[in-house]
């Protein structure tokens, strides 16, 4: 199994459109590359913490490569628009793929390259190793399960 961590704007969205991708073996959302180790919602939301609301997922490769999840994410978000996706606007909700295998980078780099080519405007999107990474609080967890008509700015089918 393989690891990675994607922002992308609200992180309900991200894993309510991930966990429908074959080969997606678990995912989960917390905060990522912020300031402090340890973080909650209410720090995250003032904007203390710059932590980035992020989806860690675990895949199978033999399933779902990188780079086909990196095709996936860029489906579904503007990685032109700075710290805003959708109606969210803050830094929490810009997008990041924070990666933790550095073997991992240049397949990154390539896919950021790709998708580069399909815009004028420069890709702010960040990549960058995690440096650390707090579970969110349960009821964030599969959100949109719990909550179907809770707001998405991802199209989900």
């Amino acid at each position: 199994m393989k690891e990675i961590y994607l922002a992308g704007g609200c992180f309900w969205g991200m894993q309510a459109y991930f966990d429908k991708k074959p080969g997606i073996i678990k995912s989960e959302v917390g905060y990522a590359n912020g300031y402090t180790k340890h973080t909650n919602y209410d720090e995250v939301c003032s904007g203390i913490t710059n932590h980035a609301e992020t989806i860690h997922i675990t895949f199978d490769e033999d399933i779902i490569t990188l780079d086909q999840i990196l095709d996936l994410f860029w489906k579904i978000v503007d990685p032109t628009s700075l710290n805003k996706q959708g109606g969210d606007k803050g830094t929490q909700y810009r997008t990041g793929i924070f990666y933790i295998n550095n073997n991992d980078l240049i397949i990154l780099q390539n896919s950021l390259e790709k998708e580069q080519a399909l815009h004028t405007k420069k890709i702010v999107t960040e990549v960058l190793p995690l440096t650390n990474f707090t579970r969110a609080e349960e009821y964030h967890q599969k959100y949109l399960e719990k909550n179907p008509n809770g707001y998405c700015h991802i199209k989900l089918d």
